[in-house]
């Protein structure tokens, strides 16, 4: 940490390579909030970029991965690797280039609205933060439906991934919950690989558009139920099989399945920047044609936190990087219109 002595101008301009100290406040290049793919890819430039970035893991360090039993899909691991070790890799490869990691969560911004200004993060425990940029990786929280059985074989075939996951039940019976386009799209994607698909709808209708309601009732190997909802996921270590019931007519059915795909929602994890950033009607912040810059200078967003169409692992550690990018080349912009 850097000390103004008395003699120094105070007045020129900051030397952005180096940490400040201004009022015994430590002023960050780049804070990091939330892990996961985005958020430690995001480190990783960060840091070969020497923005000596200060990363908050978030309640759940890691992400939606650390659920996840199998990554099958991301580059570079021919063999697969478990969701866990994939994360706590990235960590590590993230910190070798001198990411600070800090395990806790933002639970408060104040972002300044002013080119060059400073941004405020305020921990759990009220400790304040003070960064020229930062990048948004808080992800997205999948919707579950919360019964006991369900919430205790997550990752045990329980998944609310099918494009994530549906590779493993390959050849087998499988169900999913849902009735609006996500559900109907996975429904269909699971279909083509999977020997049959139990669609379990709450309503007596779907709320998909009408080319995706054709696109499900046009296959073969979906059977669609309508007002029926799950009563018990059955099985102790993996699913073995679904107990539904009709919520009309409160009738049991018992069917053997090996995997379920809940596909009723996702959250974004956006709830402290309301109010500050620009968002979609459902909570997804709003980025910047084809950067990851939200409508606050020098603050940007990467990852599930703004991308609700894609939501796999590689698509958030490639906006992870161009997070870090933007705010590489945002922090020089800076630098130059103040040397100017």
């Amino acid at each position: 940490m850097i000390n103004l002595s008395k003699n120094q101008d105070t007045t020129k301009r900051y030397d952005l390579h180096l940490v400040q100290n201004i009022s015994d406040m430590e002023i960050l290049k780049t804070l990091i909030i939330g892990s996961g793919p985005a958020g430690y890819t995001a480190a990783i430039y960060a840091a070969r970029a020497d923005l000596k970035p200060v990363l908050y893991t978030g309640m759940e360090p890691g992400g939606q991965l650390t659920t996840t039993t199998e990554v099958d899909n991301f580059p570079g691991y021919p063999e697969g690797i478990d969701g866990p070790t994939m994360m706590v890799q990235l960590q590590q490869q993230a910190e070798r280039f001198g990411t600070d990691v800090r395990v806790g969560f933002i639970s408060k911004v104040e972002f300044s609205k002013e080119p060059g200004g400073i941004h405020k993060a305020f921990t759990e425990d009220g400790t304040e933060l003070q960064a020229r940029s930062i990048i948004i990786s808080t992800g997205a929280t999948a919707k579950y439906l919360g019964l006991p059985s369900e919430q205790r074989l997550r990752g045990g075939g329980v998944s609310a991934c099918a494009v994530c996951d549906g590779f493993f039940y390959k050849g087998q019976d499988v169900a999913i919950v849902g009735g609006g386009d996500t559900a109907a799209e996975e429904a269909t994607y699971l279909a083509k690989i999977c020997a049959k698909v139990t669609m379990l709808v709450r309503k007596d209708q779907m709320r998909a558009s009408k080319a995706m309601q054709h696109r499900v009732t046009n296959t073969p190997n979906i059977d669609l139920k309508y007002n029926t909802e799950i009563d018990e996921v059955l099985g102790e270590q993996v699913v073995e099989g679904l107990r539904m019931k009709n919520n009309q007519t409160g009738k049991t059915e018992e069917i053997e399945i090996t995997g379920l795909f809940i596909a009723i929602g996702h959250k974004p994890n956006t709830d402290i920047f309301k109010g500050q950033l620009d968002m979609d009607d459902a909570g997804y912040l709003i980025t910047k044609g084809k950067t990851t810059a939200t409508n606050i200078p020098g603050v940007f967003a990467s990852g599930d936190v703004q991308d609700k169409e894609y939501r796999q692992a590689v698509t958030a550690a490639g906006t992870g990087c161009m997070a870090a990018l933007d705010a590489e080349r945002y922090l020089q912009s800076v630098e130059n219109l103040i040397e100017a």
